[in-house]
């Protein structure tokens, strides 16, 4: 038996959604896809550590980072978890065609090719009907700046899937999700050997 397999992988969860208090679809959407990347990690036979890491709780800091380039202490364990993750999972509201700017601050604080070859799979918390075509692709870049290397399957839910009614929307979206979680396992496993 190849215990190497049965060896725990690190999964780094990371939600730029809103603060408490407030309705948190993206920590949702976020638990979901984790959710999916665990169970597919252990059909390969791998069990996930998860953290999961909500940046609004590191909006102080970032602006702190931002005006004195000081990382504080909640921010440097937050980086060094998403270093020393295998895999990534970040979450991020989209409003108006764009990330949340507690997502564009973190990822521009990691710098270019900290994260080089991390697999990561991307899932946006759409607000609108509708969205450019490009969305996906744009914000994947501000990932592949750091070097990481998305998933080829987004995963976007938007005020249709947090309002399902039917089968037939939940499963869209629940596909989606088995996909790229899919997708994610396989490439962590691939990015660990």
């Amino acid at each position: 038996m190849n215990t190497a397999a049965w060896s725990p992988v690190s999964l780094a969860v990371v939600s730029a959604g809103a603060g408490a208090g407030r309705p948190r679809p993206t920590r949702g959407l976020a638990d979901l896809v984790a959710e999916a990347v665990c169970r597919s990690l252990a059909a390969g036979g791998a069990r996930a550590e998860v953290e999961v890491l909500e940046l609004y709780r590191l909006t102080a800091d970032l602006a702190r980072h931002a005006a004195r380039s000081r990382a504080g202490l909640d921010l440097r364990e937050a980086i060094a978890a998403v270093v020393a993750a295998d895999g990534l999972v970040v979450a991020t509201p989209v409003l108006a065609g764009s990330p949340s700017a507690v997502f564009d601050s973190f990822f521009a604080v990691l710098g270019a090719g900290v994260l080089s070859g991390m697999p990561v799979l991307l899932a946006l918390d759409s607000r609108s009907l509708w969205q450019p075509p490009d969305l996906a692709q744009a914000i994947g870049r501000r990932l592949t700046d750091v070097r990481a290397v998305p998933v080829p399957t987004v995963v976007v839910a938007g005020p249709a899937d947090r309002q399902a009614t039917t089968r037939g929307d939940a499963a869209r979206l629940h596909a989606c999700i088995g996909r790229a979680a899919s997708e994610l396992a396989a490439a962590m496993r691939s990015h660990r050997q």
